[in-house]
């Protein structure tokens, strides 16, 4: 009988704390002795070995031993804690964390049962900053087998992934507000009427904000009174219109109105004085926002939402607000410029005509009143004689050219500043003012380069005509469309990238179901042909083929912007210092590879594996257009954008760039660069998604790529991205292989497997079975839900895309006739229907033979309840 090893003493050797950080420090100092767990120099083997992992790592990780959960954390965790720190080494985890105490229960039921969970941008509701606040994180957890071979502890691996799925909502919610201020823009467009314009501005602001009442309002003279000219209220709401004085409101509201700020009361009985208050009760109001139109140095009108309950106003809510009054008051400006211009030009004719006879006091009289309309224009307006000769031009044309009317009266028309600088335009114009002159109408859409940038404008010239119909004079009017191009470009580049991005899916659909078939089969081949060298090799290079399919996949759909980022705090600098060595390796000793980082650059939040392929994309690249020989210069640098630059907004940026001294590109490549599958190499050299997917990299993380190149000097590829708060994370580890889980002598488990795809079907239906499991298959889910009325099976797998009926509606079938029977949706990334949630595991094709045992048998076992 051998003799049980001696237990270590309180003097024993507690060096393997000293790496710990402040972690470790605490660890040794701490009275462990009130926990249970005793003098850490009698802990077990397994305890210590634990934690003195945890201690090394960079990534959070709390340990939770024993039934109760003592916990013990590292130096990341910590950090996550918050105030909490320190108090929560050596407490229970239920009352450490007591308000997710039920959560925490539930690990321990099943960590020390032997199994393990994992969530994904769970969200929960911590206090770690002496407040409730919700936080998002993905967290893992899994046993630690004590001395006995059982579950002695826990061990959690948590990353925050709070400000990710916050980034998404906003994007979501910036989405949703273009969508409403597109359909806004379009239904205001059909009506020229103010009254009109502000009705259905109202109607369909109120109804997306979800308020009671949404007003308008004109200021009286005294700029006190004012009238509420119309409104829309929600079912219940009373109606506001009517007149008013602003000072019955309240100090504050003259106050901030009068300012030309907005004025929001969150409670209106609560934020003013009771006889304020009492003015905005009495119509029903009791919360507000109210936005003010300065015209002039004068408040002249009013636009506001109000609720009839207090409420919280988001900034969202209110910068909507302003965008929406003010597009709105400029299309009433617009509108009624246009009504203002075409009554002059009525008016215009008609005297011209009348004094034909008194032609050059006709012609003062009339220039008098056409300056009085046309400087009250925000149209590029004018007055020109029967030959061309400009005889007057309003204040907006002036200004788009910095000029005064001195200098361009008396000038033939094409041969003013507005068209001189624009290559072929003058004779375009001298065209359109000669059959004008013989009595033509004239439409011309143009590219304009002024001095103030290059604008567009729909451009119309019109005769003038006397009772003989003789052409007297010609009215050019232009309307800048420059602002509605560069829109309607965005959002068509907007819904480019979405069909982009849908024909991706798509494509990645059908094509992961090809590899399932690929590399299921090969993955079942190895495992049953003879050891050779040579067949194993082989078959070793067919998997490395359907591998690098996958990897062609995942390029689509980065460039796509589909992909899954995970996104954490990244130093670009320790980045691109990590991956030296693997560069230095990929470029070959005749690259020679120089680093310039500026000085204490912030970190930036991207998906830090997506960007070490990137930037070894980019120095490939430099390394072929430099035939493999040359310089490599990567460079990094910290930049405050004050005005926007191709697709970046105005902001804090960091900027990494990679410079060759390659052959450069010229103009026509240098534009086609980043398009998908476009690629100057040679056949079998390139996929011509290297840039795409960089680009693609780039922009779902917040910045954007730019290309600089000059023939003969080489090319420099700027990664731009935004300067996050805060420090970098650092490296995260890789995932552990998954083991190979096969039944055991038990019970015989059936399983229905349902895919329309021969191929698929039929190598999972191999791996099943040489897993250990009976199986059923059917090619769809009609046939599928007649074998379930004949036979009981324990669990189904069934892909989404199929004909007639799709997975997701086979799986509410299923919900609603057998409620208890467990189902695995596998996808070859196939997006569901709009409304679709099913909170059932998934698992992604192409999928191993591990993946596959690994979720059945989690499944089977009931450790996986649901997967969004």
């Amino acid at each position: 009988m051998s003799e049980s090893p001696p237990k270590q003493g309180p003097d024993s050797d507690l060096s393997w704390l000293d790496a710990g950080g402040e972690a470790g420090a605490l660890i040794r100092a701490f009275d462990w002795s009130a926990t249970g767990l005793g003098h850490i120099g009698q802990w077990p083997q397994s305890l210590r070995t634990a934690t003195a992992l945890l201690l090394l790592s960079p990534v959070p990780i709390v340990l939770l031993w024993g039934e109760r959960g003592i916990m013990i954390y590292n130096d990341a965790y910590s950090v996550f804690a918050g105030s909490r720190h320190p108090r929560l080494l050596g407490s229970e985890v239920r009352k450490g964390w007591a308000e997710i105490a039920d959560f925490n229960d539930n690990v321990m039921r099943v960590g020390l049962a032997g199994g393990t969970l994992a969530y994904r941008d769970q969200e929960l509701t911590l206090e770690r900053h002496g407040k409730p606040e919700p936080v998002w994180m993905n967290l893992d957890y899994s046993p630690v087998l004590d001395e006995t071979g059982r579950p002695g502890g826990v061990i959690a691996i948590v990353v925050e992934t709070t400000e990710r799925v916050r980034a998404e909502q906003r994007v979501r919610e910036s989405e949703e507000r273009l969508r409403f201020l597109d359909e806004l823009g379009k239904r205001t467009a059909e009506t020229t009427d103010a009254d009109r314009i502000m009705a259905i501005t109202a109607r369909m602001l109120g109804e997306y904000l979800d308020v009671s009442v949404c007003a308008y309002a004109d200021m009286d003279a005294d700029e006190d009174g004012f009238t509420i000219r119309g409104d829309w209220a929600t079912d219940g709401a009373t109606s506001i219109v009517g007149h008013y004085r602003l000072s019955a409101f309240g100090k504050r509201a003259v106050h901030e109105l009068h300012a030309g700020r907005p004025l929001v009361l969150h409670d209106n009985a609560a934020e003013l004085h009771p006889d304020e208050a009492a003015t905005f009760l009495s119509i029903g109001l009791a919360a507000t926002i109210c936005m003010p139109l300065i015209k002039e140095n004068r408040l002249t009108a009013l636009m506001a939402i109000h609720d009839a309950s207090p409420r919280c106003w988001t900034p969202r809510e209110l910068a909507l607000l302003a965008e929406v009054s003010e597009r709105c008051w400029a299309h009433i400006e617009r509108a009624r410029a246009e009504a203002v211009t075409r009554d002059g030009e009525r008016r215009f004719r008609e005297e011209l005509e009348a004094q034909v006879a008194e032609r050059t006091a006709a012609l003062e009289r009339s220039e008098a009143n056409i300056r009085t309309i046309f400087e009250t224009s925000h149209l590029y307006q004018g007055l020109m004689s029967a030959d061309g000769t400009l005889l007057y031009i309003n204040g907006t044309a002036l200004a788009g050219i910095g000029v005064t009317l001195e200098d361009v009266v008396g000038l033939p028309f094409w041969l003013t500043p507005w068209f001189t600088d624009t290559p072929g335009m003058s004779d375009t114009v001298e065209a359109a003012v000669r059959r004008v002159a013989g009595g033509a109408t004239e439409n011309i859409s143009m590219t304009l380069t002024l001095p103030t940038g290059v604008r567009a404008f729909d451009f119309s010239l019109r005769p003038v005509v006397n009772e003989r119909g003789d052409v007297t004079a010609m009215v050019p009017e232009a309307v800048e469309k420059t602002a509605r191009i560069k829109a309607e470009q965005a959002l068509m580049q907007v819904q480019k990238m979405e069909a982009l991005g849908s024909l991706t899916g798509g494509i990645a659909h059908d094509f992961n179901n090809l590899l399932m078939a690929v590399q299921g089969s090969l993955e079942l081949l190895r495992e049953r042909m003879p050891q050779e060298p040579l067949l194993l090799r082989l078959l070793d290079n067919a998997r490395a083929g359907a591998e690098r399919g996958s990897s062609l996949t995942g390029r689509m759909l980065a460039f796509a912007r589909r992909q899954e980022l995970k996104t954490e705090r990244v130093d670009l600098r320790a980045l691109v210092d990590g991956m030296a060595d693997l560069m230095q390796r990929s470029l070959g000793s005749t690259v020679t590879v120089e680093t310039h980082f500026g000085p204490r650059l912030p970190a930036v939040e991207v998906d830090a594996n997506q960007l070490e392929t990137a930037l070894l994309n980019l120095a490939v690249n430099a390394r072929d257009a430099m035939d493999g020989a040359g310089r490599l210069v990567i460079a990094t640098d910290e930049v405050w954008l004050q005005d926007s630059l191709a697709q970046l907004a105005p902001g804090h940026y960091v900027r990494l760039a990679l410079s060759d001294s390659g052959s450069g590109m010229d103009e026509l490549t240098l534009k086609r660069a980043t398009e998908p599958f476009f690629t100057t190499k040679g056949v079998g050299k390139g996929t011509g998604l290297g840039l795409s997917m960089v680009h693609g990299l780039a922009e779902q993380s917040g910045g954007a790529l730019l290309l600089h190149s000059v023939p003969g000097e080489g090319t420099t590829a700027e990664i731009w991205l935004p300067a996050a708060d805060g420090p970098a994370s650092a490296h995260r580890l890789p995932d552990d292989a998954m083991p190979l889980l096969r039944m055991g002598d038990g019970h015989l488990r059936t399983v229905l497997s349902v895919d329309d795809d021969d191929l698929v079907r039929s190598t999972t239906v191999e791996m099943l079975e040489d897993l250990g499991y009976r199986v059923l298959s059917t090619s769809s889910a009609e046939e599928a839900l007649r074998v379930l009325e004949r036979m009981p099976v324990d669990l189904v797998i069934t892909d989404h895309a199929m004909p007639r009926m799709t997975g997701a509606q086979l799986v509410l079938r299923l919900q609603e006739r057998w409620p208890t029977l467990p189902v695995i949706m596998a996808t070859g990334y196939a997006e569901l229907p709009m409304g679709t949630q099913l909170e059932i595991p998934r698992l992604a094709k192409p999928y191993s033979q591990a993946a596959l045992a690994e979720i059945v048998h989690r499944t089977l076992d009931g450790r996986i309840t649901s997967s969004r």
